[in-house]
Protein backbone atom coordinates (compact mmCIF):
# COMPACT_ATOMS: atom_id res chain seq x y z
CA UNK A 1 0.00 0.00 0.00
CA UNK A 2 2.88 1.98 1.13
CA UNK A 3 4.32 1.89 -2.83
CA UNK A 4 1.10 2.67 -4.40
CA UNK A 5 1.02 5.91 -2.64
CA UNK A 6 4.25 6.62 -3.62
CA UNK A 7 3.86 6.46 -7.06
CA UNK A 8 0.60 8.22 -6.87
CA UNK A 9 2.77 10.97 -5.53
CA UNK A 10 4.88 11.18 -8.16
CA UNK A 11 2.51 10.84 -11.06
CA UNK A 12 0.46 13.79 -9.46
CA UNK A 13 3.75 15.72 -8.62
CA UNK A 14 4.84 15.08 -12.52
CA UNK A 15 1.58 16.29 -13.90
CA UNK A 16 2.05 19.76 -11.12
CA UNK A 17 4.46 19.83 -12.60
CA UNK A 18 3.90 19.94 -16.62
CA UNK A 19 0.85 22.08 -15.54
CA UNK A 20 3.58 25.06 -14.52
CA UNK A 21 5.97 24.42 -17.09
CA UNK A 22 3.31 24.87 -19.60
CA UNK A 23 2.25 27.76 -17.71
CA UNK A 24 5.48 29.51 -17.56
CA UNK A 25 6.28 28.86 -20.93
CA UNK A 26 2.50 30.79 -22.01
CA UNK A 27 3.20 33.35 -19.78
CA UNK A 28 6.37 33.96 -21.37
CA UNK A 29 5.14 34.32 -24.31
CA UNK A 30 2.92 36.96 -23.36
CA UNK A 31 5.59 38.89 -21.87
CA UNK A 32 7.50 38.60 -24.91
CA UNK A 33 4.46 40.22 -26.31
CA UNK A 34 4.19 42.80 -24.08
CA UNK A 35 7.81 43.72 -24.63
CA UNK A 36 7.55 44.11 -28.27
CA UNK A 37 3.99 46.45 -27.94
CA UNK A 38 6.18 48.88 -25.24
CA UNK A 39 9.24 49.38 -27.07
CA UNK A 40 7.85 50.23 -30.25
CA UNK A 41 8.07 53.89 -30.42
CA UNK A 42 5.64 54.88 -32.62
CA UNK A 43 3.89 51.48 -32.27
CA UNK A 44 0.10 50.53 -32.38
CA UNK A 45 -0.57 51.32 -28.17
CA UNK A 46 0.84 53.75 -26.07
CA UNK A 47 2.63 52.11 -23.07
CA UNK A 48 0.37 53.71 -19.91
CA UNK A 49 -2.57 51.51 -22.32
CA UNK A 50 -0.59 48.17 -22.18
CA UNK A 51 -2.72 47.76 -18.89
CA UNK A 52 -5.36 46.93 -21.12
CA UNK A 53 -4.43 43.55 -22.35
CA UNK A 54 -6.18 40.83 -21.04
CA UNK A 55 -5.88 37.17 -21.45
CA UNK A 56 -7.61 33.73 -20.80
CA UNK A 57 -5.95 31.58 -18.35
CA UNK A 58 -3.76 29.31 -19.82
CA UNK A 59 -5.49 26.02 -20.80
CA UNK A 60 -3.57 23.15 -22.45
CA UNK A 61 -6.43 20.95 -23.62
CA UNK A 62 -6.51 23.94 -26.19
CA UNK A 63 -3.25 22.97 -27.31
CA UNK A 64 -3.50 20.28 -30.86
CA UNK A 65 -1.55 18.44 -32.87
CA UNK A 66 -2.62 18.65 -36.15
CA UNK A 67 -2.54 16.76 -39.90
CA UNK A 68 -0.58 19.16 -42.34
CA UNK A 69 -1.71 18.63 -45.94
CA UNK A 70 0.33 20.66 -48.42
CA UNK A 71 -1.71 22.34 -51.16
CA UNK A 72 0.04 22.61 -54.48
CA UNK A 73 0.07 25.27 -57.21
CA UNK A 74 -2.82 27.20 -55.83
CA UNK A 75 -4.15 30.33 -57.23
CA UNK A 76 -3.53 33.88 -55.06
CA UNK A 77 -6.33 35.48 -54.04
CA UNK A 78 -6.66 39.30 -52.24
CA UNK A 79 -7.77 38.71 -48.53
CA UNK A 80 -9.20 41.90 -47.12
CA UNK A 81 -7.70 43.90 -45.30
CA UNK A 82 -8.90 46.15 -42.23
CA UNK A 83 -8.34 49.59 -44.16
CA UNK A 84 -10.61 48.66 -47.33
CA UNK A 85 -7.55 47.63 -49.51
CA UNK A 86 -5.94 44.18 -49.74
CA UNK A 87 -3.63 41.81 -49.61
CA UNK A 88 -2.12 38.84 -51.71
CA UNK A 89 -2.30 35.45 -50.42
CA UNK A 90 -2.43 31.71 -51.31
CA UNK A 91 -3.26 28.82 -48.96
CA UNK A 92 -0.20 26.72 -48.06
CA UNK A 93 -2.10 23.85 -46.68
CA UNK A 94 -5.47 22.57 -44.72
CA UNK A 95 -4.72 21.75 -40.55
CA UNK A 96 -7.49 18.87 -39.74
CA UNK A 97 -7.67 18.78 -36.44
CA UNK A 98 -9.62 17.61 -32.97
CA UNK A 99 -10.58 19.82 -30.27
CA UNK A 100 -13.01 19.41 -27.96
CA UNK A 101 -14.39 16.54 -29.26
CA UNK A 102 -14.99 18.06 -32.96
CA UNK A 103 -13.07 17.62 -36.11
CA UNK A 104 -11.75 21.06 -37.72
CA UNK A 105 -10.16 21.73 -40.71
CA UNK A 106 -8.12 25.11 -41.36
CA UNK A 107 -6.74 26.51 -43.84
CA UNK A 108 -3.03 28.22 -43.11
CA UNK A 109 -2.03 31.38 -45.87
CA UNK A 110 1.22 31.85 -47.45
CA UNK A 111 1.72 35.80 -48.15
CA UNK A 112 3.21 36.19 -51.13
CA UNK A 113 2.43 39.78 -52.03
CA UNK A 114 6.07 40.76 -50.76
CA UNK A 115 8.91 38.68 -49.62
CA UNK A 116 11.74 40.83 -48.46
CA UNK A 117 14.03 38.05 -47.13
CA UNK A 118 14.52 34.63 -46.45
CA UNK A 119 13.31 34.90 -42.80
CA UNK A 120 10.18 36.39 -43.44
CA UNK A 121 9.16 33.99 -46.25
CA UNK A 122 9.36 31.16 -44.02
CA UNK A 123 6.32 33.05 -41.91
CA UNK A 124 2.75 31.19 -42.64
CA UNK A 125 -0.59 33.17 -41.64
CA UNK A 126 -3.08 31.12 -39.21
CA UNK A 127 -5.77 33.70 -38.79
CA UNK A 128 -8.90 32.43 -36.51
CA UNK A 129 -12.68 33.14 -35.97
CA UNK A 130 -14.93 31.32 -33.44
CA UNK A 131 -17.85 31.79 -30.91
CA UNK A 132 -16.08 34.13 -28.91
CA UNK A 133 -15.48 37.38 -31.55
CA UNK A 134 -16.84 39.87 -31.27
CA UNK A 135 -18.04 39.04 -27.38
CA UNK A 136 -14.65 38.71 -25.63
CA UNK A 137 -12.51 38.72 -28.35
CA UNK A 138 -11.79 41.25 -30.64
CA UNK A 139 -14.55 41.45 -33.54
CA UNK A 140 -12.23 41.06 -36.44
CA UNK A 141 -10.27 37.54 -35.38
CA UNK A 142 -7.01 36.65 -33.71
CA UNK A 143 -3.70 34.98 -35.18
CA UNK A 144 -1.31 32.41 -34.50
CA UNK A 145 2.00 32.40 -35.53
CA UNK A 146 3.56 29.70 -37.39
CA UNK A 147 6.38 28.92 -39.16
CA UNK A 148 7.35 26.15 -42.05
CA UNK A 149 9.94 24.77 -40.00
CA UNK A 150 7.31 24.16 -37.13
CA UNK A 151 6.06 21.79 -39.47
CA UNK A 152 7.88 18.27 -38.81
CA UNK A 153 6.59 14.86 -40.64
CA UNK A 154 3.09 15.89 -41.55
CA UNK A 155 2.45 17.60 -38.02
CA UNK A 156 2.12 21.26 -36.55
CA UNK A 157 1.56 22.12 -32.83
CA UNK A 158 -1.28 24.59 -32.97
CA UNK A 159 -1.49 25.80 -29.69
CA UNK A 160 -5.01 28.71 -29.66
CA UNK A 161 -3.41 29.95 -26.00
CA UNK A 162 -1.20 31.76 -27.77
CA UNK A 163 -3.59 33.40 -30.51
CA UNK A 164 -3.31 37.36 -30.56
CA UNK A 165 -4.59 40.39 -31.86
CA UNK A 166 -3.44 42.02 -34.67
CA UNK A 167 -2.50 45.63 -33.95
CA UNK A 168 -5.74 47.03 -35.75
CA UNK A 169 -7.73 46.08 -32.41
CA UNK A 170 -6.02 48.72 -30.81
CA UNK A 171 -4.62 51.61 -33.28
CA UNK A 172 -6.04 52.85 -36.66
CA UNK A 173 -3.59 52.91 -39.88
CA UNK A 174 -2.57 49.35 -40.13
CA UNK A 175 -3.60 47.10 -42.65
CA UNK A 176 -4.34 43.69 -41.02
CA UNK A 177 -5.74 40.56 -43.06
CA UNK A 178 -9.31 39.96 -42.22
CA UNK A 179 -9.64 36.37 -41.46
CA UNK A 180 -11.80 34.14 -44.32
CA UNK A 181 -15.32 32.60 -43.26
CA UNK A 182 -12.86 29.17 -44.21
CA UNK A 183 -11.08 30.25 -41.03
CA UNK A 184 -14.29 29.71 -38.54
CA UNK A 185 -14.39 27.50 -35.56
CA UNK A 186 -17.88 26.65 -34.45
CA UNK A 187 -16.32 26.54 -30.72
CA UNK A 188 -15.63 28.91 -27.93
CA UNK A 189 -12.08 29.32 -28.08
CA UNK A 190 -11.68 30.75 -24.36
CA UNK A 191 -7.81 30.81 -25.07
CA UNK A 192 -5.44 33.70 -25.51
CA UNK A 193 -5.73 37.14 -25.86
CA UNK A 194 -9.10 38.69 -25.08
CA UNK A 195 -10.53 41.86 -26.91
CA UNK A 196 -9.07 44.52 -25.94
CA UNK A 197 -10.97 47.38 -23.97
CA UNK A 198 -8.20 50.48 -23.78
CA UNK A 199 -8.43 53.87 -25.93
CA UNK A 200 -7.61 53.42 -29.44
CA UNK A 201 -4.22 55.21 -30.93
CA UNK A 202 -4.45 57.27 -34.34
CA UNK A 203 -1.87 56.31 -35.34
CA UNK A 204 0.28 58.67 -38.09
CA UNK A 205 2.33 57.34 -40.80
CA UNK A 206 5.96 56.80 -39.93
CA UNK A 207 7.91 59.30 -42.20
CA UNK A 208 10.99 57.58 -41.41
CA UNK A 209 10.21 54.55 -43.81
CA UNK A 210 9.86 56.38 -46.80
CA UNK A 211 12.33 56.31 -49.36
CA UNK A 212 14.23 58.19 -52.61
CA UNK A 213 13.17 57.34 -55.89
CA UNK A 214 15.74 53.92 -57.17
CA UNK A 215 18.26 54.64 -59.95
CA UNK A 216 16.05 52.64 -62.04
CA UNK A 217 13.18 55.71 -61.47
CA UNK A 218 15.03 58.00 -61.99
CA UNK A 219 16.19 57.27 -65.30
CA UNK A 220 12.89 57.17 -65.68
CA UNK A 221 11.48 60.38 -64.77
CA UNK A 222 14.66 62.07 -66.60
CA UNK A 223 13.87 60.17 -70.06
CA UNK A 224 11.78 62.96 -71.48
CA UNK A 225 11.26 66.74 -71.06
CA UNK A 226 9.79 67.79 -67.91
CA UNK A 227 5.80 68.60 -69.49
CA UNK A 228 6.58 65.49 -71.60
CA UNK A 229 3.35 62.69 -70.98
CA UNK A 230 5.00 58.94 -70.17
CA UNK A 231 4.20 55.97 -71.17
CA UNK A 232 0.99 54.43 -68.92
CA UNK A 233 1.80 50.44 -68.08
CA UNK A 234 -1.16 48.36 -69.33
CA UNK A 235 -2.31 44.88 -67.87
CA UNK A 236 -2.36 42.44 -70.67
CA UNK A 237 1.77 43.29 -70.83
CA UNK A 238 3.19 40.75 -68.61
CA UNK A 239 5.65 43.28 -67.27
CA UNK A 240 3.63 46.01 -67.46
CA UNK A 241 1.56 43.88 -65.13
CA UNK A 242 4.10 42.93 -62.47
CA UNK A 243 4.79 46.52 -61.60
CA UNK A 244 1.29 47.77 -61.52
CA UNK A 245 0.49 44.70 -58.46
CA UNK A 246 3.61 45.66 -56.85
CA UNK A 247 2.79 47.55 -53.53
CA UNK A 248 4.29 51.00 -53.50
CA UNK A 249 6.94 52.78 -51.26
CA UNK A 250 6.63 55.64 -49.62
CA UNK A 251 8.70 58.65 -51.18
CA UNK A 252 10.25 61.18 -49.08
CA UNK A 253 8.53 64.63 -49.57
CA UNK A 254 11.50 66.62 -50.66
CA UNK A 255 12.89 64.34 -52.98
CA UNK A 256 14.61 66.81 -55.63
CA UNK A 257 12.94 64.71 -58.56
CA UNK A 258 9.36 64.74 -57.12
CA UNK A 259 8.33 67.92 -59.08
CA UNK A 260 9.39 66.92 -61.92
CA UNK A 261 7.81 63.67 -61.80
CA UNK A 262 4.45 65.34 -60.57
CA UNK A 263 4.69 67.31 -63.86
CA UNK A 264 4.87 64.60 -65.84
CA UNK A 265 2.06 62.37 -64.35
CA UNK A 266 0.25 65.70 -65.02
CA UNK A 267 0.97 65.68 -68.62
CA UNK A 268 0.21 62.02 -68.39
CA UNK A 269 -3.28 61.97 -67.60
CA UNK A 270 -4.24 65.34 -69.04
CA UNK A 271 -3.57 63.76 -72.67
CA UNK A 272 -6.08 64.58 -74.99
CA UNK A 273 -6.04 61.69 -76.73
CA UNK A 274 -6.86 59.52 -73.58
CA UNK A 275 -7.73 61.86 -70.24
CA UNK A 276 -8.86 60.87 -67.62
CA UNK A 277 -9.73 62.06 -64.06
CA UNK A 278 -6.74 60.66 -62.18
CA UNK A 279 -3.61 58.49 -62.14
CA UNK A 280 -1.41 56.92 -59.99
CA UNK A 281 3.13 56.53 -59.83
CA UNK A 282 2.91 52.88 -60.78
CA UNK A 283 0.98 53.61 -63.41
CA UNK A 284 3.81 55.01 -65.20
CA UNK A 285 6.36 52.91 -63.83
CA UNK A 286 6.92 54.56 -60.50
CA UNK A 287 6.35 52.20 -57.11
CA UNK A 288 5.96 55.11 -55.31
CA UNK A 289 2.64 56.45 -53.26
CA UNK A 290 1.89 59.50 -55.64
CA UNK A 291 -1.64 60.22 -57.06
CA UNK A 292 -2.92 63.10 -59.10
CA UNK A 293 -6.75 63.20 -58.55
CA UNK A 294 -9.42 65.70 -60.59
CA UNK A 295 -11.18 67.09 -57.53
CA UNK A 296 -14.87 67.55 -58.68
CA UNK A 297 -16.14 68.56 -55.37
CA UNK A 298 -14.17 72.14 -56.04
CA UNK A 299 -14.45 75.13 -57.89
CA UNK A 300 -13.54 75.11 -61.36
CA UNK A 301 -12.38 71.29 -60.46
CA UNK A 302 -8.90 71.47 -60.36
CA UNK A 303 -6.10 68.19 -60.67
CA UNK A 304 -4.27 68.09 -57.06
CA UNK A 305 -1.39 66.11 -56.47
CA UNK A 306 -1.03 63.97 -53.39
CA UNK A 307 2.35 62.86 -51.36
CA UNK A 308 2.13 59.23 -49.36
CA UNK A 309 -2.05 59.19 -49.40
CA UNK A 310 -3.45 56.50 -47.08
CA UNK A 311 -7.23 56.20 -46.79
CA UNK A 312 -7.74 56.26 -42.89
CA UNK A 313 -11.31 55.92 -42.28
CA UNK A 314 -14.25 54.76 -45.10
CA UNK A 315 -17.91 55.46 -44.78
CA UNK A 316 -20.21 52.38 -44.32
CA UNK A 317 -22.43 54.27 -47.01
CA UNK A 318 -21.66 52.87 -50.55
CA UNK A 319 -22.10 54.06 -54.01
CA UNK A 320 -22.17 52.47 -57.58
CA UNK A 321 -20.75 53.86 -60.20
CA UNK A 322 -18.80 53.17 -63.48
CA UNK A 323 -14.87 52.99 -63.94
CA UNK A 324 -11.99 52.74 -66.81
CA UNK A 325 -8.86 52.72 -66.13
CA UNK A 326 -5.82 53.90 -67.80
CA UNK A 327 -4.20 50.97 -67.95
CA UNK A 328 -6.97 48.65 -68.38
CA UNK A 329 -7.76 48.92 -71.87
CA UNK A 330 -11.60 48.93 -73.18
CA UNK A 331 -12.96 47.76 -69.83
CA UNK A 332 -15.65 50.24 -68.23
CA UNK A 333 -17.70 49.23 -65.17
CA UNK A 334 -19.91 49.71 -62.57
CA UNK A 335 -18.04 49.13 -59.19
CA UNK A 336 -19.14 49.69 -55.53
CA UNK A 337 -17.17 52.03 -53.35
CA UNK A 338 -17.22 53.96 -50.23
CA UNK A 339 -19.38 56.99 -50.45
CA UNK A 340 -17.07 58.98 -48.15
CA UNK A 341 -13.56 58.69 -46.95
CA UNK A 342 -11.37 60.35 -44.66
CA UNK A 343 -7.53 61.19 -46.37
CA UNK A 344 -3.97 61.54 -44.92
CA UNK A 345 -1.32 62.59 -46.61
CA UNK A 346 1.81 64.63 -46.42
CA UNK A 347 2.03 68.25 -47.12
CA UNK A 348 4.79 69.27 -49.33
CA UNK A 349 5.93 72.38 -47.67
CA UNK A 350 6.12 71.35 -44.27
CA UNK A 351 6.36 67.47 -44.48
CA UNK A 352 3.56 67.06 -42.14
CA UNK A 353 0.60 65.08 -42.13
CA UNK A 354 -2.70 66.25 -43.10
CA UNK A 355 -5.89 64.88 -42.91
CA UNK A 356 -9.47 65.96 -45.21
CA UNK A 357 -12.50 63.90 -45.29
CA UNK A 358 -13.85 63.69 -49.27
CA UNK A 359 -17.02 62.51 -50.66
CA UNK A 360 -18.88 61.49 -53.65
CA UNK A 361 -16.81 61.21 -57.14
CA UNK A 362 -13.87 62.26 -55.81
CA UNK A 363 -13.96 60.02 -53.09
CA UNK A 364 -14.45 57.21 -55.84
CA UNK A 365 -11.36 59.11 -57.58
CA UNK A 366 -8.69 58.73 -54.47
CA UNK A 367 -10.21 55.07 -53.70
CA UNK A 368 -9.57 54.18 -56.83
CA UNK A 369 -5.97 55.63 -56.85
CA UNK A 370 -5.11 54.73 -53.90
CA UNK A 371 -6.21 50.73 -54.49
CA UNK A 372 -3.20 51.60 -57.69
CA UNK A 373 -0.84 51.97 -54.40
CA UNK A 374 -1.44 48.36 -53.03
CA UNK A 375 -1.51 47.10 -56.75
CA UNK A 376 -5.09 46.30 -56.71
CA UNK A 377 -7.09 47.14 -59.75
CA UNK A 378 -10.61 47.09 -60.08
CA UNK A 379 -11.57 44.07 -61.71
CA UNK A 380 -10.48 43.10 -57.96
CA UNK A 381 -13.28 44.82 -56.65
CA UNK A 382 -15.12 43.67 -58.71
CA UNK A 383 -14.76 39.98 -57.62
CA UNK A 384 -14.96 41.11 -54.04
CA UNK A 385 -18.71 42.88 -54.40
CA UNK A 386 -19.46 39.90 -56.30
CA UNK A 387 -18.94 37.95 -53.31
CA UNK A 388 -20.87 40.03 -50.86
CA UNK A 389 -24.39 40.32 -50.32
CA UNK A 390 -25.50 43.74 -49.97
CA UNK A 391 -28.28 45.57 -49.47
CA UNK A 392 -30.03 48.80 -51.93
CA UNK A 393 -31.27 51.17 -50.35
CA UNK A 394 -33.16 53.38 -53.24
CA UNK A 395 -36.00 52.59 -51.33
CA UNK A 396 -35.60 54.06 -48.52
CA UNK A 397 -33.42 57.14 -48.97
CA UNK A 398 -32.86 59.62 -51.66
CA UNK A 399 -30.33 61.93 -53.25
CA UNK A 400 -30.65 65.10 -55.03
CA UNK A 401 -27.78 67.85 -56.26
CA UNK A 402 -28.46 71.54 -57.66
CA UNK A 403 -29.81 71.78 -60.54
CA UNK A 404 -27.22 72.29 -63.27
CA UNK A 405 -24.48 70.43 -61.11
CA UNK A 406 -21.77 68.81 -63.59
CA UNK A 407 -22.07 64.88 -62.45
CA UNK A 408 -19.29 62.79 -63.54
Amino acid sequence: MKQFFIIFFVIIGLQTGFAQNYNQEIENFRQQQFQSLSQEANGPIAKQNLAFLQYFEADETFKVMADVEYLLNEPTFRMPTSDGTSKEFKRYGLLTFTLKGQKFTLPLYENVSRFQSSVQSSYLFLPILDRTTGESTYESGRYIDVKKQDIKDGKLIVDFNKAYNPYCAYSSGYRCPQPPKANYLDIDIAAGEKKYTGPKNQREQDSNMAKNFTEKEKKLITAGSPTEKMYVLQTPIEKDSLILRTQSDDIKYDDALLTALSTRMLATVQDPAHPGVGIAAPQVGINKNLIWVQRFDKPNQPFEFYVNPKIIWRSQLLRQGAEGCLSIPDRKEDVIRNYSIKLQYIDRKTGKHTEELIEGFTAVIFQHEVDHLYGILYPDRLEEQAAKEMVPLHENMQFFIGKGTIVP
